[in-house]
């Protein structure tokens, strides 16, 4: 049997918020800080042992990755961050409160070229060429930045790694759970993500999706996806 966890970053300062992130940089709060110990606690003790991590360019997944990893005293595996796996870019909604009717192929208004948030003046992405930086991104549009990463780096490593950990975004893992299950465009908007949730993948060794589970308990987990589609229905 081999194993993938997916993991959403820890409670940010934004989601605490109620706020579009999307590529901004923002930090995780203290409870972000505590449910990703919590996180590492979990898998140590559910025996997980991880031969390689990956992560995205932004602080709240590598934060959560490095509490994850240092309560499971496994810091030293090899860690690979790609912009790929960035969270969805919302464009002109960053920053602003989640009152946004989801869609699977409908993209917020893109950044103007001047804005400082324009991540081609961001020096984290200088080697990524500037037609493939997003200035705002549709969910269709997130699911293909992000498969051929999926496709081509991480998921055949399995081929010769045990178990490997995967710490990023809401949509961006999303995406890689919408290929493996074979999710509808229209249902995937639908999927609600707890922060800080190890969410398990096992495959057999021929690399077959076998099933798939949330640890932790699951009155509680229910919950926590519960309030978080409810964050697009607060009032400003």
């Amino acid at each position: 049997m081999k194993r993938i966890v997916l993991l959403r970053h820890g409670e940010s300062t934004w989601n605490k918020d109620n706020r579009f992130t999307g590529w901004t940089d923002v930090d995780l709060t203290e409870k972000g800080i505590a449910d990703a110990n919590q996180a590492g606690i979990l898998l140590k003790e559910k025996g997980f042992h991880f031969d390689k991590a990956y992560t995205s360019f932004l602080k709240r997944a590598v934060k959560t990755l490095n509490c994850v990893l240092d309560k499971m005293d496994q810091d030293w595996i090899p860690v690979e961050k790609s912009w790929r796996l960035n969270e969805k870019h919302y464009g002109a909604l960053q920053g602003l409160n989640k009152i946004w009717r989801r869609s699977f192929n409908v993209a917020p208004n893109a950044l103007p070229e001047d804005d400082p948030r324009n991540p081609k003046t961001d020096t984290r992405y200088k080697e990524v060429p500037d037609k493939d930086l997003p200035r705002t991104e549709s969910l269709k549009e997130t699911v293909e930045r992000i498969l051929p990463y999926w496709k081509c780096i991480i998921f055949p490593n399995l081929a010769t790694a045990n178990e490997l950990l995967v710490v990023a975004h809401g949509n961006s893992l999303r995406g890689i759970i919408k290929y493996l299950k074979h999710i509808p465009d229209e249902e995937i908007v639908g999927l609600n993500l707890p922060t800080a949730v190890p969410y398990v993948f096992e495959f057999d060794n021929d690399l077959n999706l076998k099933k798939d589970y949330f640890l932790g308990d699951p009155e509680k987990i229910k919950k926590l996806m519960e309030a978080v589609a409810d964050q697009g229905k607060t009032n400003p």
